[in-house]
Order: C-alpha cells, then sequence, then structure tokens
C-alpha cells in the first residue's frame, strides 16, 4: 500500500498528466497583442451591438410594454428601457418622463455609469479570465501541434538558430522553446514562440513541448553532457525526428551521434576556422556569412529535382548546384556518383534572397 501511494503522488508530477490548467506558468501559448485603445473599442463595440439587439428585440414586441403614464413606448422608449436594464440600472421610484430627460439619460448618464463599471470591475474581471483563457489556448494547442520545431535552450546558440528559421520563413507559432530560464522564456513569447519551463532532460517535459510529434529539434544546451542527454531522450521519445544539436568540445561528437543526433555542430571548432580564414581573406568569411544568412542576400537552399533536369549534370543547372543529397547520403557535385541527378535526389543550391 505505501508504495502504491508514493507511486500516485510520483505520477501527479508528471507533467503530461496534468490537467490543462496545472500547465498554466509552464506551458505558454503566445496571443497576439493589441492596444489598450483597440482593447477598449473591441469591448465597447460589443456593448452597442448587445444594446442595439436589445433594443430590436423591445422595438418588435413594443405593444407588451407600457410606461408610467399607459402611453405606447416609442423608438426613444425602446433605447430607454434597453439601456436601463443592460446596466442593471432599475426604474421605477425615479423615472424620467420627458423626451429629452431620458436622451439625456442614454448619452450621458448611462455611458458615466458603463465607464464607471468597466474601470472597477474590469481589471478584476481579465485578471480572474486570464488563466481560463490561457488554459482553454493549452488545451487546443496540445490538440493541434504536429510537425514543428522544438528549441532546447534559448541562449546565443538558440536565439540565433531561431532567428535563422524566422528569416526563412518559419511561422512563430511552429516554433516551441525549451528552457529553465523564466526571463528568456519571457524574451522568446515576446516574439510569438510557444514556451516551456523546464529541464529538458526529463521526458516529460520534452512530451509536453510535443516532441513526439515534431519534425525537428534543435538541441543547444549550454553543456555538452547535458546536450547529450537531452539528445538521448528527444531520440527515445521522437524516432523520425531530424535532430541537430551543438557542442563546444569536437570529442564529444561522437557521443551525440551515438545518442541519435542527426547532425552535430561543434561551434568552437567551426568558430576557430572561420578566424582562422579572416586572418588572410576576410572576404572568405563574410560570404560564409552571408550564405548562413536567409534575410539578405544568398542563402544554401535544398530543393527536388525539376521533371526536366533528370539525368543532367548537377554542373549544367540553372542554380549553382553544391551538392546532392541521395537516399540520405550527401554527395558534393564533382563525385562519379552525382554525373546525373535523379528523380528522387534532393539539390543543395544557392539561391538569391531578396533584399
Amino acid at each position: 500500500m505505501p508504495g502504491r501511494l508514493s507511486a500516485r503522488f510520483r505520477n501527479s508530477d508528471t507533467l503530461t498528466d496534468r490537467p490543462d490548467f496545472a500547465l498554466v506558468g509552464v506551458l505558454k501559448v503566445p496571443e497576439l497583442q493589441t492596444s489598450p485603445a483597440r482593447a477598449i473599442l473591441r469591448r465597447v463595440s460589443y456593448a452597442i451591438a448587445a444594446l442595439a439587439l436589445a433594443v430590436v428585440v423591445v422595438y418588435i414586441d413594443r405593444d407588451g410594454y407600457k410606461d408610467a403614464q399607459d402611453n405606447p413606448l416609442s423608438l426613444l422608449d425602446c433605447i430607454y428601457y434597453a439601456t436601463v436594464s443592460l446596466s442593471t440600472t432599475g426604474y421605477g421610484d425615479v423615472t424620467p418622463i420627458t423626451p429629452e430627460a431620458r436622451l439625456i439619460n442614454v448619452l450621458v448618464i448611462t455611458p458615466l455609469r458603463i465607464f464607471f463599471l468597466i474601470v472597477l470591475v474590469g481589471t478584476t474581471l481579465s485578471a480572474l479570465t486570464e488563466s481560463s483563457r490561457q488554459a482553454f489556448k493549452i488545451q487546443r494547442w496540445r490538440h493541434r501541434v504536429r510537425n514543428h520545431t522544438v528549441v532546447v535552450g534559448f541562449g546565443t546558440k538558440g536565439r540565433t538558430a531561431i532567428d535563422a528559421m524566422l528569416g526563412d520563413g518559419i511561422s512563430p507559432s511552429d516554433i516551441v522553446v525549451v528552457d529553465t530560464d523564466s526571463n528568456v522564456l519571457e524574451t522568446a513569447a515576446s516574439l510569438g514562440l510557444v514556451t516551456v519551463h523546464g529541464s529538458a532532460t526529463k521526458s516529460d517535459v520534452l512530451r509536453l513541448a510535443g516532441v513526439q510529434n515534431a519534425a525537428s529539434i534543435i538541441v543547444a544546451a549550454n553543456r555538452d553532457d547535458t546536450a547529450v542527454l537531452v539528445t538521448l531522450t528527444a531520440r527515445e521519445i521522437a524516432p523520425n525526428a531530424k535532430i541537430a544539436a551543438a557542442i563546444r568540445e569536437t570529442d564529444n561528437a561522437h557521443l551525440l551521434r551515438q545518442s541519435g543526433a542527426d547532425s552535430v555542430v561543434v561551434s568552437s571548432d567551426t568558430a576557430g576556422r572561420l578566424l582562422g580564414i579572416a586572418r588572410t581573406t576576410p572576404s572568405v568569411v563574410e560570404m560564409i556569412e552571408d550564405l548562413l544568412t536567409p534575410e539578405a542576400g544568398f542563402a544554401i537552399a535544398e530543393r527536388e529535382v525539376e521533371p526536366e533536369e533528370v539525368g543532367g549534370s548537377p554542373r549544367h543547372l540553372a542554380d549553382i548546384v553544391l551538392g546532392v543529397v541521395r537516399d540520405g547520403r550527401l554527395l558534393r557535385v564533382g563525385s562519379p556518383e552525382v554525373d546525373a541527378v535523379e528523380a528522387d535526389d534532393l539539390l543543395l543550391y544557392i539561391r538569391r534572397v531578396g533584399n
């Protein structure tokens, strides 16, 4: 019995088993930001629409109403009745009886009363409904998220990777950031990214980020051992996802590949090579940076082979082709195996990006 009881408590700590409302603050789905003036205008528009509907209903059934003088209701009477009813004002002891007085009540008194209610109650209602709205958005997101990209770590490497993806046309809603720092997650959320607060070394955190349904995973952890553990955990959950991981030391590259990483980027070696090249040919480094920046200039891209290109040499195509991906292997142009492109090949080429 004690063993079962402790197991139940452990299971309650599993993020994926928690109800959606309990994930508010852990998983955050950003929403479109609007100015306060626009939000108030939208609420006022809803109030006017509700008032107009009430007026129409009262006016259609105006024969069923009477005022204190037993007079039939005019359109102004219907507007007055709908106004005091929707604003929960009440009527009876003090009642405007002239059209002028009722018009002033509609145009001046009631707007002031509504403004008072907005100031008094609006902020409280907004605070109370924020958790409910976020829980509903979390529920909807968890049911719909598919083929997205999970980025583990929002440090320098993670931010740069996300900037590259955004520059390449990927929607912010298709990117999920996992990190343990609440401050950096706030920055990520301000960019329109979905965020998950927690350690990516835990499988339930990765599952909460939808790794099991992700198309790709980018591991940009600050430590190599963390990157290895995250990659191993992610590969176990998502056997078909593409995993790209960054590490600092070359000696750890084989560990990442054994853990399931499809691509391994050694940040220290890459930076060192660029520094060595910049010593004598800085223009080469500038061109490499241009190729790695998708926003403008040139960029390295991948595309399928066009039907009319099948059988032709990759050197003679309209695009500048750098390599051919065949059966998951990268073959460089000039290799005897790629004298002619095949229908199922993918071409790595240089494309022009509009400024």
